[in-house]
C-alpha cells in the first residue's frame, strides 16, 4: 500500500490516511487499488473502500485517520478472501479464531 504508481503516473499526493473531497463527498484514502484510490466516505460505514479515480473531481487536503471496520465486517472481509478454501463457513470460523492469526495478534 504505497501507492507508488498513483503518485508517479497521475502526480498526486496520494496516500493512507489523506482526506480527500470526491465530487463534493468527504472521505479519507483507506486503500491502495492500483489504477485507483480507495476511500472510506465519511458517509460510508468504517470499512466499505470505494474505488475512485485519483484526478476525476478529487480534491487533496491534510492527513486524517482510516477508520477501522467492526470485528464482523473484518471476519467477512477475510471470509470474501479466505472463504474459497473451506467446505463450511463454521469451518472457517473455527480458523479464524485461531490464535495464531495475525489479526487475533499471533506471530
Amino acid at each position: 500500500m504505497n501507492f507508488e504508481y498513483v503518485r508517479s503516473h497521475y502526480g498526486v499526493p496520494a496516500e493512507l490516511g489523506r482526506r480527500v473531497v470526491v465530487s463534493g463527498k468527504p472521505g479519507v484514502i483507506a486503500a491502495d487499488r492500483g489504477h485507483y484510490i480507495g476511500v472510506n466516505f465519511d458517509s460510508d460505514k468504517p470499512g466499505v473502500v470505494r474505488n475512485c479515480h485519483p484526478t476525476s473531481e478529487v480534491e487533496y487536503g491534510g492527513m486524517g485517520k482510516v477508520r477501522k471496520p467492526s470485528k464482523g465486517a473484518a471476519r467477512y472481509g477475510r471470509w470474501l478472501e479466505y472463504g474459497d478454501a473451506f467446505d463450511s463457513f463454521i469451518q472457517f470460523c473455527r480458523w479464524d479464531a485461531e490464535p495464531e492469526r495475525s489479526w487475533n495478534r499471533g506471530y
